[in-house]
């Protein structure tokens, strides 16, 4: 590598995410259409948009579970990288899904406790399989995600007989267990009632603070953690605004966004919708 491709790299490794003229396809249908957006690793960003807007496919996309299709200036770029092997993206990138059953697949689950649900993300699996080899060093760091979840009472407890805001909370630390740069979550606070909503909350500003990056998908404004500066509005498979929280989060941009009137209330930093 020449000197310059080497200040190259070191630049596009401070970008997490970069697409390009990105449009995807399910089925006979385009979903998405010339999607271009760049993140910064660390950076805290809010996706936000009505159900059917392209969110979830937007995920697909950037977790390399959906392909774009090949067009001229298509590029898709995850720190700096065109190419992964999805088991080492996994050591960048903690992922946390919508669903509670989707992200802990699996009939031992149930009886799996808090703590090898956890290092079992290590593995990608839903619970510690015999043929698993887990070292003190995994068993560690899982305890300490579950720490910095605020979990750490949760170690032994069955996942089978854990609230819903007890399992979020052990899926975010799954996606933890490798200190990841940057953490995707999709509609975090679904399924949660209004406490374990705040206590949630309050639990990813912690994390946003302590340097991780966040991108947060969701159709939520007070889903919305006042760290996110910056927000992503999505709308027909497209991205329609994209700046500061202070210019998208209106009235009259969410309620042109919603196809429906949207009044916004505040409670000190947070923001909340009707």
């Amino acid at each position: 590598m020449t000197e310059f491709e080497e200040i190259d790299a070191a630049q596009d490794a401070h970008q997490f995410l970069e697409l390009r003229n990105v449009n995807v396809a399910r089925g006979d249908r385009v979903v998405l259409h010339d999607v271009n957006l760049t993140i910064r690793a660390g950076e805290h960003v809010a996706i936000l948009g009505p159900n059917g807007c392209g969110k979830s496919t937007l995920i697909f996309t950037i977790t390399c579970q959906i392909y774009p299709m090949v067009v001229p200036g298509m590029q898709v770029r995850i720190f700096g990288r065109d190419r992964w092997d999805l088991t080492q993206l996994r050591k960048h990138f903690g992922v946390v899904g919508a669903g509670l059953v989707g992200e802990l697949p699996g009939e031992r689950t149930a009886v799996t406790t808090g703590l090898d649900a956890v290092v079992a993300g290590f593995f990608s699996a839903s619970t510690l399989w015999p043929n698993l080899h887990v070292t003190d060093d995994m068993r560690e760091r899982a305890r300490e995600a579950l720490g910095r979840m605020e979990a750490s009472h949760l170690a032994e407890q069955l996942v089978g007989e854990m609230s819903a805001g007890e399992k979020r909370r052990i899926m975010i630390a799954r996606a933890l267990v490798h200190r990841p740069k940057q953490l995707l979550l999709d509609e975090p606070s679904n399924a949660l009632d209004l406490a374990a909503q705040r206590e949630l909350r309050e639990t990813l500003r912690r994390l946003a603070q302590e340097g991780t990056g966040l991108v947060l998908v969701t159709h939520h404004l007070g889903d919305i953690l006042p760290e996110i500066e910056r927000v992503i509005l999505m709308r027909g498979g497209r991205i329609v605004g994209d700046g500061p929280r202070e210019e998208l989060l209106t009235e009259p941009r969410l309620s042109e966004l919603f196809g429906a009137p949207v009044r916004i209330g505040r409670d000190e930093e947070w923001l909340h919708s009707w």
